[in-house]
């Protein structure tokens, strides 16, 4: 069997990089992230593998790769790779989709039962040595609505559902719900504005394309109860991120639980970092311990199929965005 070779855009010294010497052999591996390297070995590759974050090595070397036949993604979020030329040819990109789901549905659970507890004002109590007694929410019987049931749409269903929660979620072909087994009631993307109506949380968990940019605005967060809680662990552009300060300052909705934002990292002094119906993660919640070898761990089952002919996992629709 001829060796495949495989260009691998990444940090040499990353730790990941140790589970490729599990790839069947023969393989030649090349890894780097200098864009000269790059494209010195880019002619001879089969396959990349998108290790950085740098999506703009892949765009400089890929006309050179004249025989590539497969780029997988780390990472579940493609949109910045998606550039003409890689769209336009017949290779296909797949990605992480899915890999981290678990950890975060955990981060959306335990997004809710930081607001129904208000964990922050008991920390606030503790620290300030104050002995105050008051009532919280159960959060069995409330609506968790889901914008983008995906993976993490998914497997956050199984677990509100396991804690009592009833769960509503908007999808593009409510039919292909027929059977799901966590959901009460699916909504057409038209009937937005009357699921988010009837939530007391508000997950979003779709990737960024043309069609979902700016999905959740003002509008939106208007028909929102004034008690209900957003939590975005899709992409930031999604929601439209003034609208969502003005309706957070306004006390227009009780809070956000935000992991993904516009511009990243988030500047200093932006108003998520002083706002108190605010809990914010550094785009980090689904940084579990050995989150990097989970993505890797896709990538070696892929190249296992890659190489037995097998029809490819997690394959992006590059014109779709996802």
């Amino acid at each position: 069997m001829d060796p495949i070779t495989l260009l691998v855009i990444s940090n040499p010294t990353a730790g990941y990089l140790r589970l490729l010497d599990r790839l069947p052999e023969p393989v030649n591996i090349y890894t780097g992230n200098d864009a000269e390297f790059l494209a010195e070995h880019a002619p001879q590759a089969d396959v990349i593998l998108v290790g950085a974050l740098k999506h703009d090595l892949l765009r400089g070397i890929f006309p050179l790769a004249s025989r590539v036949r497969w780029v997988h993604a780390m990472w579940a979020g493609v949109e910045k790779m998606l550039f003409p030329e890689l769209i336009e040819s017949a290779v296909p990109l797949t990605n992480g989709r899915g890999v981290f789901k678990d950890g975060l549905a955990e981060f959306t659970i335990a997004s809710i039962l930081f607001f129904a507890k208000d964990l922050r004002r008991l920390i606030r109590n503790q620290e300030a040595g104050c002995w105050e007694q008051f009532e919280v929410f159960e959060i069995r019987k409330q609506v968790l609505g889901i914008v983008g049931y995906g993976g993490i749409g998914r497997e956050t269903a199984r677990l509100a559902r396991a804690l009592g929660m009833r769960v509503h979620a908007i999808r593009r072909r409510p039919p292909d719900s027929n059977g799901e087994p966590d959901v009460d009631r699916v909504f057409p993307l038209s009937e937005l504005h009357q699921m988010l109506a009837g939530c007391d949380y508000v997950l979003v968990a779709t990737p960024l394309t043309d069609e979902t940019r700016g999905m959740i605005g003002e509008p939106e967060l208007a028909a929102m109860k004034p008690t209900a809680v957003i939590i975005n662990v899709g992409r930031g552009p999604v929601v439209v991120e003034s609208a969502l300060i003005a309706a957070l300052e306004q006390g227009r909705i009780q809070g956000a639980a935000l992991d993904v934002f516009d511009i990243e990292p988030l500047p200093a002094g932006h108003p998520f970092y002083r706002l108190p119906n605010v809990l914010l993660s550094p785009h980090s919640a689904d940084h579990v311990v050995g989150w990097f070898d989970l993505g890797m761990n896709k990538f070696i089952e892929n190249f296992e199929r890659f190489r037995n002919g097998q029809p490819l996992e997690n394959v992006v629709d590059k014109r779709a965005g996802y």
